[in-house]
């Protein structure tokens, strides 16, 4: 089986791409292995820990890592997704070998104001956006070793 390697960046690696490599790992996990990273590397959120715990995934065992220490080690990812808003993924670096670069814009968890629980729906409101296009992107990734055969044989 061949396996694709995914990565999900955001802001500071502490809600969106977090998320987004959760799902993909719960829904998939096989021929799709996702990681996630920043762009400048801050703590988890905690809000985002329980609603996704509400959903029965654990991710407060999970680190932070920043997205350009992957970037020098050579690292290669068949698809790099930004998960923040469109001028902060600017700043991604451009990953060498064959990706497909993709942009989510998700409204960013840490920037919610009011009560606790408001807070939380804002957040779940996220978590299920965010579930919901990892999961098209799973089914629309069946297809990307075509696609990846398609752009080596151009």
């Amino acid at each position: 089986m061949i396996q694709h390697s995914i990565l999900f960046v955001c802001i500071h690696n502490s809600a969106r791409s977090q998320m987004a490599e959760a799902f993909l790992n719960h829904y998939d996990g096989k021929s799709l292995i996702a990681e996630s990273a920043g762009l400048e590397p801050g703590k988890l959120n905690p809000n985002v820990v329980k609603v996704m715990a509400e959903v029965g995934i654990d991710i407060s065992y999970k680190g932070t890592q920043e997205v350009f220490d992957l970037f020098k080690k050579g690292r290669l990812f068949q698809a790099v997704i930004t998960v923040c808003d469109e001028a902060s993924a600017e700043g991604c670096p451009i990953f060498p070998g064959v990706v497909r670069r993709m942009g989510w814009s998700f409204p960013d968890p840490s920037s919610f104001k009011g009560t606790e629980e408001e807070i939380l729906e804002n957040t779940r409101k996220v978590r299920d956006e965010i579930k919901e296009a990892v999961l098209a992107f799973i089914e629309e990734a069946k297809h990307m070793e075509y696609w990846v055969k398609q752009k080596l044989n151009a």
